[in-house]
């Protein structure tokens, strides 16, 4: 085996200048693709979108795992839970790796080198096909290279920047190791993005299953809105550069910043690109029907077609085709039989709005409670009608029970198979198909989406609002458009003057930022609308950490809940007048659901009581845990001596450089 600088340094900087798996020894022996193929590849059309393709393993999209894909993203967060516990809400228990994380450069590499590698030949015009396609697949690597950077922000915060493949040289990569902070790199983000966007097509080849200069804008909002509310709400903190403890004073070269002004640059970009993709995405109709049957409705339908195309709304999303192994997904096959082992929060349930514009709590609301599933979705925002399930709604239009009868939901199955369980009581139906061929496992073909086009009216209404401190003809214009779909009032100011900021922080993470509660109740109720729109589309956790939504559980731990199971929904689980239900803590069983002494709502947390269960006292949070930590390895290997301090790049506040510590705070 040859010995050389990518076997000290597998898995950190050197994988600028490895290609593939850093892991794999034997891979090292390879001779490097720059060395084989520079005259025989990226000479033409199909060579550049092949290449491109290859990398949009980096978007989330389903798979043929066992779960229920992307609608399962928000588990572990106030919006969504599942069986198991994440430990980052257990301070102590998310500690440093020896090796890995999310100091990566392999993604990076490989499209700075295709870059470096392609750009010069299509300026010289060297590179065969139609010029726009060649144009637009040279936007695809501005796009993907600024997405995956944009994926090291969100983890780690500052990060270096590198523009080019290294050389296999060990000096020159531990200096281009050293960090640059987070907001230059978010700057080199909207830069390479701006580049895309200047290439793109609206309609690119291979029409939506590929980038388009819409979602390229879309993007560049969601970039520059990140950047805007970390800089906004971390102020003062290690979190952001030039603040106090900030791990990287006096060891970045000519660092200034005035982040007043660095907030004020990334609103106006999230406002301008966000604008730009809203007007040019006009929202999908909404039937407004109670969610009994929506498989025609094209709001529902979106989420489940299986070919997502014809959507206004639907900006990227991926296809699936059972005829190739592995190009399917297994997501109706847990949605439309079973919970999935996931399920909605009461803190999300209850924050849906009834459709009079007022939330529950309020006086006149016309609230019917939560005694019944079917009762909790009466009068309520349309969202949560289409997008939760309620027993004696249909399941499948192709498919009936033996008399001919509809086939339909029952009651949520809590204390079934762990992967197949409805684990709150409040079952996720967003993404659901009506086609039994959707359910048979292993053989779903039902889309996944990438970017959604109303993702943009959001970022601009809490943009603008934040940089102007009103609401616009604009944002106006948008938000009424949400709400209006959304079948809720669309005068969002009689929701404004009912909101009372202390019962939503009962609900809602969102209702705190920096440890304290939200006191401007429009700004709390543009997160609501972000927070029901958005919902199972795996944007919670990404909103809560930029929001700074999380410091209060330092104090007060959050214990989730679910549906009201002690009480008239008690009685659908005694077939035959024997309960299935289990309390935790009863002796010599089991336990399969919470006690009732201590809520009348399921804890799934709550029902294992052993000390193994270490989010059994709620979700608890360490201040650190907003970023994640860089394994020691990358301490070791950007070190001259071995010694973790003198390595290039210095750790995240809160972290140790020690593998296997927890955050110190």
């Amino acid at each position: 085996m040859k010995k050389n600088i990518h076997t000290k340094l597998a898995g950190a900087v050197v994988l600028l200048a490895t290609w593939g798996l850093a892991g794999c020894n034997d891979f090292l022996d390879r001779e490097p693709l720059s060395d084989i193929t520079p005259d025989k590849y990226f000479t033409n059309e199909t060579d550049l979108a092949t290449y491109t393709v290859a990398r949009y393993s980096m978007f989330p999209t389903h798979s043929n795992n066992f779960d229920v894909g992307t609608f399962g993203i928000d588990n572990h967060t106030d919006n969504q839970a599942t069986s198991g516990f994440n430990n980052r809400w257990v301070p102590g228990e998310l500690r440093v790796p020896q090796s890995g994380g999310s100091w990566d450069f392999s993604r990076i590499r490989e499209m700075n080198y295709y870059l470096q590698t392609v750009v010069p030949r299509w300026k010289e015009g060297r590179i065969t096909g139609s010029a726009p396609n060649v144009g637009h697949y040279v936007g695809e690597g501005y796009f993907l290279r600024a997405y995956e950077y944009f994926n090291r922000v969100q983890a780690l915060g500052d990060f270096p920047i590198l523009r080019t493949a290294l050389a296999d040289e060990r000096e020159n990569l531990i200096e281009a190791s050293k960090r640059r902070p987070r907001n230059e790199v978010a700057r080199f983000i909207i830069a390479d993005l701006d580049s895309a966007i200047s290439l793109l097509q609206t309609a690119p080849p291979s029409g939506k299953n590929r980038i388009s200069k819409n979602a390229a804008l879309l993007f560049k909002s969601r970039v520059a809105l990140h950047e805007a509310t970390w800089l906004t709400y971390h102020r003062n903190t290690a979190h952001v550069p030039g603040g106090p403890g900030w791990p990287g004073a006096g060891k970045i070269d000519g660092f200034t910043i005035n982040l007043d002004a660095e907030v004020d640059y990334f609103l106006t970009q999230a406002m301008e690109a966000a604008k730009l993709a809203a007007d040019a995405v006009p929202l999908v109709s909404n039937l407004r029907e109670d969610g009994y049957n929506s498989s025609a409705n094209p709001y529902f339908a979106m989420f489940s077609d299986q070919n997502m195309e014809k959507y206004s709304e639907v900006l990227m999303w991926r296809q699936y085709d059972p005829t190739f192994v592995g190009i399917n997904n297994n997501v109706n096959h847990y949605l439309n039989q079973n919970g999935g082992n996931t399920g909605y929060t009461r803190g999300l349930v209850d924050n849906f709005l009834m459709k009079n514009g007022l939330p529950i709590y309020a006086t006149g609301s016309g609230y019917k409670g939560d005694d019944d599933l079917r009762a909790v979705k009466q009068e309520r925002d349309n969202r949560l009608q289409l997008f939760m399930k309620a027993p004696g709604e249909l399941r499948l239009t192709d498919r009936t029970n033996g008399d001919g009868s509809p086939l339909l939901s029952g009651n949520p199955d809590i204390v079934g198979l762990q992967e197949t369980r409805d684990v709150t009581g409040y079952s996720v139906k967003k993404g659901l198909s009506y086609q039994f061929a959707q359910t048979v496992g292993n053989v779903g073909t039902t889309g996944s989406i990438v970017f959604r086009g109303t993702e943009a009216y959001l970022n601009y209404i809490e943009a603008s609002y934040l940089k102007e401190k009103t609401i616009n003809a604009t944002a106006d214009r948008y938000w009424r458009a949400i709400r209006e779909r959304a079948g809720v009032n669309p005068d969002y100011t009689v929701t404004v003057a009912a909101t009372v900021i202390e019962q939503e922080a009962k609900n809602d993470f969102a209702a705190y930022s920096a440890g304290r509660l939200l006191t401007d109740p429009i700004l709390y109720n543009i997160r609501r609308e972000r927070r029901n729109e958005l919902i199972a589309e795996g944007m919670r956790y990404y909103d809560l950490k930029r929001w700074r939504a999380m410091d209060q559980l330092k104090a007060t731990p959050y214990i989730i809940e679910g549906f009201k199971i002690w009480g008239p929904l008690q009685a659908q689980y005694a077939p035959n007048g024997t309960s299935v239900l289990i309390e935790a803590g009863t002796p010599g069983k089991t336990a399969n659901v919470s006690k009732k002494s201590e809520s009348l709502y399921l804890r799934p947390y709550r029902i294992n009581l052993a000390n193994n269960n270490l989010v059994r006292e709620g979700y608890r949070w360490a201040f650190a845990h907003y970023l994640d930590p860089i394994a020691t390895q990358h301490f070791l290997i950007t070190s001259s001596n071995g010694d973790l301090n003198a390595s290039t790049i210095y750790q995240n506040p809160g972290w140790p450089t020690e593998a296997n510590v927890g955050a110190r705070e």
